[in-house]
């Protein structure tokens, strides 16, 4: 289907849902799949319209994760109605506070202590039996993507046979710690641009209670509002808390992200979902690690989304990724030759800049 005709589809269905020919659809937000949001207005309250191409993106995993969120009791959008057919759903707004436009050096504990509850929610609740596994080929798979997007196409050229082994040493070292954690639900995307803050008192409690009046049993909703989790997986247990508080688009002093680290260590200690064997120091080791694969298969992503897919969003991002994986692995002494090969290919490059 063309463009101009998607969209007037997606306003035809709009309209008839909620029965008002008068309405009109702005764009709300824009991932980097194929999916798309837009806002519309009707009655004095605010709706938003996931248009999810089927055929490039399936929407019905999404329904299928957030039925199940909601049951364990996190906050993500309520459907109002959907035509999986065509791909189009109408959800609760969640509003636009994100964590990154609101988190602040005064609130962070606070907003990141909120976001470590629906985690621990998640993880205790959310039964992954039927999600896929994050296994080790899924992992040398995302971290292949680094080589080829980011030395290759962006730098400039493969690696040569030593820089080979140095990112197959580093790859098999973060590849065992993959396999070492305890593992469980992994939201895959749990940053900042996907958390929002939720008053207590608004709409969605609202819509706690209409769900209770209907005989709905479920736990009440809490803040965060949580978006974006259709990619979930069976995965390590610190992939989401390094999403988290090592996120792509905000920084946070080593001291401070090594504090939240530990605070949630205690957490899955207290709750028995962590043996007492697990000390700070091995804790933080496969935060650290998982925190490494992430950000060397995003750093390759980033590039990808721009030289593949037209979508140059995200390099002002890179810097900040670079930069974690530099800090990360000049932590350990095992991965001071990927740290080295890394800064020797970039030498002063300005990562932002996109080669023609």
């Amino acid at each position: 289907m063309e463009p101009h005709d998607r969209a007037a589809a997606r306003l035809a269905w709009t309209r008839a849902t909620l029965h008002d020919d008068s309405l009109t659809l702005e764009s709300a937000s824009a991932d980097a799949s194929f999916r798309s949001y837009w806002r519309t207005h009707h009655q004095g309250r605010s709706w938003i319209v996931m248009d999810s191409p089927p055929a490039l993106e399936d929407p019905r995993p999404w329904l299928a994760l957030g039925a199940k969120l909601a049951a364990a009791g996190v906050h993500v959008p309520a459907v109002h109605a959907h035509d999986l057919q065509q791909g189009f759903l109408l959800i609760e707004d969640l509003g636009h506070r994100l964590y990154l436009s609101e988190l602040r050096d005064d609130n962070a504990d606070a907003l990141y202590g909120a976001a470590m509850d629906a985690l621990q929610r998640m993880q205790e609740r959310v039964d992954t039996t039927d999600l896929p596994r994050f296994d080790r080929a899924l992992v040398l798979q995302g971290l292949e993507i680094m080589p080829v997007w980011f030395l290759e196409r962006h730098l400039g050229s493969a690696p040569d046979a030593a820089e080979r082994t140095t990112l197959d040493a580093a790859f098999e070292l973060i590849a065992r710690n993959h396999e070492e954690q305890p593992h469980g639900f992994v939201h895959r995307d749990f940053h900042s641009r996907n958390l929002l803050v939720i008053e207590s008192g608004n709409r969605s409690d609202s819509i706690s209670q209409r769900r209770e009046r209907s005989g709905i049993v479920a736990p009440r909703l809490l803040s965060p509002g949580i978006i974006d989790f259709q990619g979930a997986l069976h995965g390590p247990l610190t992939y989401d808390l390094a999403s988290l508080l090592r996120d792509a688009y905000i920084v946070w002093p080593p001291a401070r992200v090594d504090a939240w680290v530990e605070s949630y260590r205690q957490r899955l200690l207290a709750a028995g979902r962590l043996d007492s064997s697990v000390d700070r120091a091995r804790f933080l080791h496969w935060f650290d690690l998982t925190g490494l694969q992430r950000h060397l298969r995003v750093l390759g992503q980033f590039y990808r989304l721009w030289y593949r897919d037209g979508k140059p969003g995200y390099l002002a991002d890179v810097p900040r990724v670079y930069d974690y994986v530099i800090g990360v692995a000049n932590r350990y002494p095992e991965l001071a030759d990927l740290a080295a090969l890394l800064q020797r290919r970039v030498g002063q490059r300005d990562l932002r800049t996109a080669n023609d």
